[in-house]
């Protein structure tokens, strides 16, 4: 009859089995984690090594260490470490809990598992290729089982720069990019004056890039303000010109018979954009 252990839910044990999990390559990062005895039996004859799985330590380096393996697979760019505590999937990266039930659902890598192995089994690190799939098909099927989808996609169209460590990363300079409009899909743009120039108008100049961060900031403020004036379907114009839409496209996506209806548009919001600076003292 085999031997079922038991304890309490809490506990981190239930994560050892994902320890032994990780690869080398992340387990080596982990002072606690890279120490522990390859096989069950030397693990049980260091009693020293109960206290540790028990203890605060080893919660913290196994939580961090499969969170850096389940947040690449939730379809946000970069990795946990771009990102803060502030953002909602950083903190959903950390559901533990979840991690090691989908394991053992998908595997059956759990607790008794683990335990039922030979004393002496020397324990092999696992392939990261292997685990990659692991971990790629236990948040995918969590995302589904929670109901995460509807959230996520909330959270993707809508972050927000606190989301993001303030490093000098690919993937923060990508967010603020697209935050203030100083990139496109389809078209180089730099502001909100840029955007609404026409390839027959010279109404605006674009900003010094190397210019003071002071007056970056005044003038990325200044253009919000505006926007917030301007009606919902003049706000749908302009944000589809930012993303690089042609006048076309945008006639057709928002139900305008011709393009012109468009262009008559832009020359109003442009006309409004001038009389809000000069009333702005701009």
């Amino acid at each position: 009859m085999p031997v079922i252990y038991q304890f309490s839910y809490d506990s981190p044990v239930r994560y050892l089995p994902l320890a032994y999990m990780l690869p080398y390559d992340v387990i080596s990062h982990y002072p606690t984690l890279s120490k522990l005895p390859r096989s069950m039996g030397a693990l049980n004859a260091s009693p020293g090594w109960g206290k540790v799985i028990l203890s605060q330590q080893f919660l913290n380096e196994i939580m961090d260490a499969v969170a850096s393996l389940a947040f690449p697979h939730f379809g946000f760019g970069g990795w946990k470490e771009h990102y803060s505590g502030y953002s909602p999937v950083w903190r959903l990266s950390y559901a533990l809990p979840l991690w090691a039930k989908g394991v053992e659902k998908l595997r059956g890598w759990g607790v008794q598992a683990l335990f039922a192995l030979p004393p002496d089994y020397e324990i092999p690190f696992c392939d990261p290729e292997d685990v990659r799939q692991v971990m790629k098909q236990v948040v995918e099927q969590t995302i589904e089982e929670q109901g995460w989808g509807p959230m996520l996609e909330v959270i993707r169209n809508m972050p927000c720069e606190e989301d993001f460590e303030r490093w000098d990363t690919n993937v923060r300079k990508d967010f603020l990019r697209k935050w203030y409009h100083t990139r496109s899909k389809r078209v180089q743009t730099v502001s909100l004056e840029e955007c609404m120039e026409d390839e027959d108008s010279n109404i605006h100049s674009l900003p010094d890039p190397k210019g003071d961060f002071t007056e970056q900031v005044e003038s990325e403020d200044f253009c919000r303000r505006f926007k917030a004036t301007l009606s919902q379907k003049d706000m749908a114009i302009l944000e589809l010109r930012v993303e690089g839409y042609t006048l076309e496209e945008i006639a057709d996506r928002l139900g305008y018979k011709t393009h012109s209806a468009v262009v008559k548009r832009m020359e109003a919001i442009k006309k409004q954009f001038i009389q809000y600076e000069q009333e702005s003292g701009r």
